[in-house]
């Protein structure tokens, strides 16, 4: 990867999100104080900063657009991952009986970009969206 980004977000409870991140989504841990926590997530660095006055799971900006029929929540961040990976981790998050915004479905479908996708919340609110294409160069398809 040549490029990975950055994220930082709130959240109200770095231990919930020690758990979530770490255990559930399976990111490695990297450094961390008592106010924050750096995540590989899939070669990019995300982290969680304990941020004062956040309420357990209430989203920071409650919105949402509509795409393909779904309220999608804005904002949220999230990776694309090979098909295999996506499958993998819903089942995975299925199994622990995550909370979908969005239950895993193929969007778009017959569509430049038809996607598998999938929205979920983590204990803070943060909203996070993972996405897999049958054929990963239309990322970016048009037509």
């Amino acid at each position: 990867m040549a490029h990975p980004f950055h994220l930082a977000f709130p959240v109200h409870d770095l231990a919930a999100a020690r758990d979530f991140y770490g255990q559930l989504l399976g990111c490695p841990e990297g450094r961390s104080s008592d106010r924050w926590i750096d995540f590989d997530l899939f070669g990019h660095q995300i982290v969680a900063h304990l941020a004062d006055g956040q309420r357990t799971g209430e989203p920071p900006i409650p919105s949402s657009n509509a795409v393909d029929g779904h309220d999608v929540p804005v904002p949220h961040f999230g990776v694309v991952l090979p098909m295999d990976e996506w499958t993998a981790l819903a089942d995975r998050l299925k199994r622990a009986g995550v909370r979908f915004v969005i239950e895993p479905y193929v969007r778009f479908k017959g569509e430049p970009g038809e996607q598998a996708t999938m929205f979920f919340r983590d204990p803070s609110g943060n909203a996070l969206e993972f996405k897999a294409f049958a054929d990963q160069s239309k990322l970016f398809a048009k037509d």
